[in-house]
């Protein structure tokens, strides 16, 4: 009986050592370089600069305010209103109750978060609020200080910054989320087979950025911060654009010009998934 006894509590010792085991791995997001991406397999971004598509929206011009109708979809009018030091900042914006999945590819998609009566730039899921959608405007202490354009929560079209004195300080030009300054190189412009796209706002680097191998598939993913690279950027095997195995992960600083960051390899994995580097915290 005694015998029965502990070799009953060995195999008990043991199925739990091996499903904490279990467990662990499954909890641990490098232990399969396999993720789930909406990314991967990609259809890669459309033209992003489309001067049809623009001489198309100018003859709408007349139609656009027109019961609030923008690109041809009806919106809702909005505002909110905050205070910070003193200051009392409003913005005014239209928005749509049609839902449409964000954009993967746009780092910021602008939505109304229904319960903060707020505007954000990340976070959307749909039901949680609405995709902003047509005119855009922001005053402070009743001075406009930014005004602009939205299409399915991205910027669009001309946007303008203003200084205190409403005196123009800036002017932006988007198309669907990205700044037409952004560079775009190509492996074959007659089929759009983009191989590159660095997003460029002001002068410098803002934004995701993108690598596709020639099979379309992207190779590198990574964000920008006024002209630093920043977080985590990943680089992908060509798996053919079946699925997204990660290959390697390159840690950046979290924040621009952060003194004294060394950039290092976070994890690597092979062509199977496996994990075959990791680097200790």
């Amino acid at each position: 009986m005694s015998k029965f006894y502990f070799l009953l509590i060995g195999t008990l010792l043991l199925s739990k050592m091996a499903f904490a085991q279990k467990s662990e791995a499954i909890s641990d997001p490098d232990s399969t370089g396999q993720v789930s991406s909406s990314l991967l397999p990609t259809t890669m971004p459309l033209l992003l600069f489309d001067d049809n598509k623009e001489k198309e929206e100018k003859k709408e011009k007349k139609k656009k305010a027109r019961k609030n109708i923008w690109f041809g979809i009806k919106t809702r009018k909005g505002y909110s209103k905050r205070e910070i030091r003193g200051q009392e900042i409003l913005e005014f914006f239209n928005y749509t109750e049609e839902s449409r999945r964000p954009d993967p590819y746009i780092r910021d998609v602008y939505w109304y978060d229904t319960q903060e009566r707020s505007v954000r730039s990340s976070g959307y899921e749909e039901g949680k609020g609405y995709l902003l959608h047509g005119p855009y405007e922001r005053t402070i202490n009743e001075t406009v200080v930014e005004s602009g354009m939205f299409y399915f929560g991205k910027k669009h079209k001309t946007w303008m910054l203003f200084d205190s004195q409403n005196v123009l300080q800036d002017k932006n030009h988007f198309s669907e989320g990205w700044p037409e300054e952004s560079r775009v190189s190509y492996y074959e412009r007659s089929t759009q087979t983009i191989e590159e796209i660095i997003p460029i706002q002001y002068g410098l680097e803002e934004g995701n950025y993108f690598y596709f191998y020639d099979d379309k598939q992207v190779a590198v993913t990574g964000e920008y911060q006024y002209g630093e690279k920043v977080g985590l950027w990943t680089e992908y095997w060509d798996t053919g654009n079946t699925k997204a195995i990660r290959k390697r992960e390159i840690q950046y600083q979290e924040e621009p010009y952060s003194k004294n960051f060394r950039p290092y390899i976070r994890a690597e994995w092979d062509k199977d998934g496996n994990l075959v580097y990791r680097k200790e915290q």
